[in-house]
């Protein structure tokens, strides 16, 4: 297995480590029944705020742990440089991701439409974001597996 094989399988997993455990966590915290629109708005505004930076935080050092662990049980070094294949792959995997996340964000503002609670918009807008970062990096896994 490669490199960029290994390296899109954590960032696979790690995403859904990070998403799924910041979800639980931040669950318990879900303000109750009638509250006021300003303090969901800020629930929501705080979940997906804090989410962005956790995510960021916990992917840059998961990578760094991951180029130690690579390097300490192979010997190898990270490769530092990007051919053709790479870049389009990188190029495609980002199409994917993004494309995913306009649909959700398109559902988002459909829910808003159909006059569905703004909960439902703000829970499609974070699962799309999920789904986009994943979608990412299985495009990335597909094709360093099966070629473009």
């Amino acid at each position: 297995m490669t490199y960029q094989e290994k390296k899109s399988i954590v960032s696979i997993i790690s995403a859904i480590l990070i998403f799924v455990s910041f979800s639980a966590y931040k669950y318990v915290q879900y303000p109750a029944e009638g509250m006021e629109p300003t303090e969901i708005f800020h629930y929501w505004g705080s979940f997906v705020l804090v989410l962005t930076l956790v995510s960021i935080f916990a992917h840059i050092v998961i990578s760094i742990f991951f180029n130690i662990v690579f390097r300490i049980t192979t010997g190898e070094k990270e490769p530092n440089f990007t051919d053709e294949l790479d870049k389009q792959i990188e190029l495609k995997s980002h199409r994917n991701g993004f494309f995913v996340f306009i649909l959700g964000f398109l559902l988002a503002m459909g829910s808003l439409v159909i006059e569905q609670p703004v909960q439902v918009m703000f829970v499609i807008l974070i699962v799309s974001g999920f789904i986009s970062d994943v979608t990412g990096s299985v495009t990335k896994l597909y094709h360093y597996r099966r070629g473009v």
